[in-house]
């Protein structure tokens, strides 16, 4: 299987000089936490050591991928495992921050990257882990992600979002990749005769659960990237830049409703096509397939028939998705000695080999017996986040928990998070739980919220809220509601289809006695797992998923030189009109951000703006001249717009443009040197890179 090459040395270069800087005090820790998560170095609750986040889009890897992460954590980090995660990524902990430089560059000979694995930004694309090899697809939709991966990685439009995008592309109706829970997901479906995409957005876990709302029933595989832009950029364009809570792509469908959302997105469409007229777009192989078993959102839980006639997926079970530095560097050797060139991890944290042939599955089990791995086995399906072992969010210890829990011999889908924010997908399980603390008779006591009957693929729902239940019970209350489902289930009831037959009261009345703490018997829930002391909270000035407050002046660059993208798209297909539509929109972009930076008022006019950028910035008149000579131009086109005109009209609004960053720039070195630099995402990093991505 051919891997992208993600890497890039220039930005590789970029970030160890910004590092330089921040070492020796010449950028300040809130601009340099900006270029840090955007290269996807999370930062730990330890003082001085980091997560670094790889993103294996599909989850596919090779066998020398995994000698070069097994390589990075023998040498650099000061921890023996590395973690998947239930986003296909394979994380780093406990890796010192002057030696997160040379373990990118690393990673980068292998092909891997870590850019926008963090922050504001398209995280790692999903797909259900068996595209390419499953016998129900329509079409290998890796091939598609591929293009949408080339398409918005480094992409102006992608840089500074309001919150994180998430996205899964699926390769049937089964919808194996869970588009429901997703910013948007991409099911591979047949209407008939044709083959395309059905398309949801507006999904979401962690704070309020959101489950996806159609946006197009079908649409062709040559328009899927205008269609994901059209999403992305309405998000960009209307979500909330300043309440980091209310900021994902979910809290649109509430505020437009269903309706008006997709309305808003018609309208963003409606740019992406005529901007995307030219680009070249994936093609895959479209066909029927075959009405064979769901293979499911993880790993088969089996040795897996293959479409592929005599081949087979063999999946691993990886406890607690951990891996040590012998286990990375066995699976290399199993793999390159039985010519396997297709790994993956998989979204329940798992991973396998694909094409594996029949005379080979006996000698492979034997092989991964000697690393101390496994088949899945019944009862161990148990996905868990970091929790408070290294997330500055997190609550309670999930990793001490985890192993504890068993799905028992129905298999179960276990899933537990150390906070809300739920990045072990509680919402999607059998029985999820997120961690949280409650007061008791004055006592802080660790608690887990628990959810029942999850499903997010095609057909199913998210969980049911159930009650919270110290964690010192937890075990207990898992025990009897597995219990329950055993004796109550009518024949052949699936969990997921018994919590909805029987309802959320009957999970209350079921665990009442556990929920209920008396006076006497505080000390016995005062401890989290593997706690020594009662049970406390700290404080770490919050996470870093979202990244650090913005700089409106920053994203206002990014936005425009997305715009930019598109003015000479446009103008190169000679749709003159909607061309100079985008320019006008770079010059508002230009003018607002600049004003709001030196604290003037927003004006959708430019007329009104370039008013307004004169009395806030009266020592650099020309920037305002400038930009009333564009409103003039803007308000009063030639009749007949032409190749020249524009070229010669474009090429004065990037040097004002340019103009106005050095400005930005240069305003930024006076407020750092004053020791007044507001905390924001960095102003040096988006600005001059942004200046590249303008200048002509």
């Amino acid at each position: 299987m051919d891997h992208l090459n993600l890497a890039n040395e220039e930005e590789i270069n970029s970030f160890d000089q910004a590092l330089e800087d921040f070492r020796g005090l010449r950028v300040d820790v809130d601009r340099f936490t900006a270029t840090r998560l955007q290269m996807g170095i999370y930062g730990q609750r330890q003082e001085g050591v980091n997560m670094v986040r790889i993103k294996l889009p599909g989850g596919r890897l090779n066998a020398p991928q995994l000698r070069v992460i097994a390589d990075m954590l023998e040498k650099y980090a000061r921890h023996d495992v590395v973690h998947i995660t239930t986003r296909q990524d394979i994380q780093m902990h406990y890796v010192p921050l002057e030696d997160t430089p040379a373990v990118l560059r690393h990673l980068a000979t292998a092909g891997l990257t870590t850019r926008e694995a963090c922050g504001n930004t398209i995280r790692n694309v999903t797909a259900c882990p068996l595209s390419g090899v499953c016998p129900r697809q329509h079409v290998d939709v890796n091939k598609h992600l591929d293009g949408a991966v080339q398409h918005f990685l480094r992409n102006p439009l992608t840089q500074q979002m309001p919150r994180k995008f998430k996205i899964s592309l699926s390769a049937c109706e089964s919808d194996c990749a869970q588009g429901m829970m997703h910013d948007m997901g991409i099911v591979a479906v047949r209407d008939g005769d044709r083959f395309g995409f059905k398309v949801l957005a507006g999904g979401g876990l962690g704070h309020k659960p959101h489950e996806a709302i159609v946006v197009e029933e079908f649409i062709e595989e040559k328009d899927l990237l205008p269609v994901m832009e059209a999403i992305i950029s309405l998000h960009n364009r209307y979500s909330d830049r300043v309440k980091r809570a209310k900021a994902r792509i979910k809290f649109l469908v509430d505020k437009f409703g269903p309706e008006g959302f997709v309305d808003k997105y018609r309208e963003e469409l409606g740019r992406t096509k005529a901007a995307l007229a030219t680009l070249d777009y994936p093609r895959g192989e479209w066909n029927a397939g075959l009405d064979s078993e769901v293979p499911g959102m993880g790993a088969p839980r089996h040795v897996f028939a293959q479409k592929q006639n005599d081949y087979y997926v063999f999946p691993i079970s990886v406890p607690m998705g951990n891996l040590n530095v012998v286990q990375l560097r066995g699976l290399a050797d199993i793999a390159e000695a039985h010519e396997l060139h297709d790994i993956r991890a998989t979204q329940d944290q798992n991973m396998f080999f694909a094409n594996v042939a029949e005379a080979k599955i006996e000698t492979l089990r034997a092989d991964l017996a000697e690393l101390g791995l496994r088949e899945p086995q019944a009862g161990d399906n148990v996905v868990a986040c970091p929790g408070t072992s290294t997330c500055r969010l997190g609550i309670t210890s999930s990793t001490i928990l985890a192993p504890k829990l068993n799905g028992g011999f129905q298999d179960l889908k276990i899933r537990v998070s150390g906070c809300h924010n739920g990045c072990a997908q509680p919402e999607a399980g059998d029985i999820g739980i997120y961690g949280e603390g409650k007061r008791m008779h004055g006592k802080l006591v660790p608690h887990y919220q628990m959810y029942f009957g999850g499903n997010a693929m095609a057909g199913g729902a998210l969980a049911i809220k159930g009650p919270s239940i110290p964690a010192a019970r937890i075990e207990a209350a898992v025990s009897r509601v597995k219990s329950a489902h055993l004796a109550n289930a009518e024949a052949g009831e699936n969990f997921s289809f018994w919590t909805r037959r029987v309802g959320k009261e009957y999970f209350t009345g079921l665990l009442t006695d556990l929920m209920e703490v008396k006076p006497e018997e505080l000390d016995s829930v005062l401890r989290d797992h593997g706690k020594d002391g009662d049970f406390k909270v700290l404080q770490l000035g919050g996470g870093e998923c979202a990244g650090v407050s913005q700089v409106k002046i920053g994203s206002s660059f990014f936005e425009a030189a997305h715009e930019r993208n598109y003015r000479d798209a446009l103008k190169f297909q000679r749709k003159f009109e909607d061309s100079v539509k985008c320019a006008e929109e770079i010059a508002r972009l230009i003018g607002q951000g600049v004003s709001e930076l030196l604290g003037g008022k927003k004006y959708e006019g430019l007329a009104e703006q370039a008013e307004e950028l004169r009395r806030v910035l009266p020592t650099k008149p020309r920037l305002s001249r400038q930009l009333a000579k564009f409103a003039e131009d803007f308000a009063h086109p030639p009749e007949e717009l032409n190749d020249g005109r524009l070229t010669e009209w474009y090429g004065e609004l990037d040097a004002w443009t340019m103009e106005a960053a050095e400005f930005c720039l240069g305003f930024d070195r006076q407020l750092d040197l004053a020791g007044a630099l507001p905390s924001a995402a960095s102003a040096r990093s988006p600005l001059q890179r942004e200046q590249s991505s303008i200048v002509i």
